[in-house]
């Protein structure tokens, strides 16, 4: 794990510890894969509105804290603002409103929305004769809803070349539902299928830059949820929701800087 990875999960955790809010394991399951689509697609966070933009949607958006720390550190707003998170009057809501922040392209929250949303868009772009991109990601917990599959059918059939789909496989409903052979389900879909390890920046920018020939891309982001500190890897369910005391904020930020690089 690099610095800059180790900087994010830091700026997660001592956020999460002043608001009291926060889902700290998913959103460190995510970082590399954000960092990748945001080193690679185009955007400009000192015109986030810019009409030539590409998009990102988070569509498990329980992950906003993970996104506003990444946003930051691109330069979309500085990371001092994002300690308002989940206060009174805070623009820095637990799930990120489009209207409030820079660089939030859709409201999301209620899962199984945001991957529809993203197959629209890439429609439009592809009547419009538009080169712009489209990128959202989706958890595999979240690929329990129906919504994502019709999604899928539906990019499928209308060739969405322009679409690619982030898969955070990081097994999150392993103790009720859990998604199995996924890159087959995509694959018959009629999806393109990559899959990397979801925490290394190499393979994931390589996938991201690759261009399908004429279908929507998946790339299966095997991934560990609360990856840098084992005592959320451990007791991922204990600390789905919980934000560190002063002594837990401690252990954790011992953890993730003894972490190698």
């Amino acid at each position: 794990m690099d610095t800059i990875s180790k900087e994010i999960r830091e700026n997660i955790l001592r956020i999460s510890h002043h608001s009291g809010h926060g889902h700290i394991p998913t959103c460190f399951s995510i970082i590399e894969i954000l960092r990748s689509v945001y080193e690679t697609m185009d955007h400009d966070p000192k015109n986030p509105d810019w009409v030539e933009r590409d998009i990102f949607i988070l569509s498990k958006g329980h992950g906003a804290l993970g996104l506003y720390c990444v946003l930051a550190h691109y330069g979309y707003f500085s990371v001092s603002e994002v300690y308002s998170f989940g206060s009174f009057g805070s623009r820095f809501g637990c799930h990120a409103d489009r209207f409030k922040i820079p660089g939030i392209e859709l409201s999301t929250g209620s899962l199984g929305h945001g991957i529809g949303v993203a197959v629209g868009i890439a429609l439009g772009f592809k009547l419009s004769q538009s080169s712009r991109r489209i990128f959202v990601l989706i958890g595999d917990g979240e690929s329990n809803e129906g919504t994502v599959w019709e999604a899928a059918m539906v990019a499928a059939n209308l060739g969405l070349s322009n679409l690619t789909v982030l898969f955070d496989h990081n097994c999150s409903q392993s103790r009720c539902l859990p998604i199995n052979q996924a890159v087959d389900k995509f694959s018959a879909f009629g999806f393109d299928v990559q899959t990397v390890d979801g925490h290394d920046l190499v393979p994931l920018k390589k996938a991201l830059q690759s261009v399908p020939d004429g279908k929507p891309r998946l790339i299966n982001a095997q991934t560990i949820k609360g990856k840098g500190c084992p005592t959320l890897v451990e007791e991922v369910f204990a600390w789905h929701r919980r934000s560190p005391n002063g002594e837990e904020l401690i252990t954790l930020l011992g953890e993730l800087h003894a972490t190698a690089i």
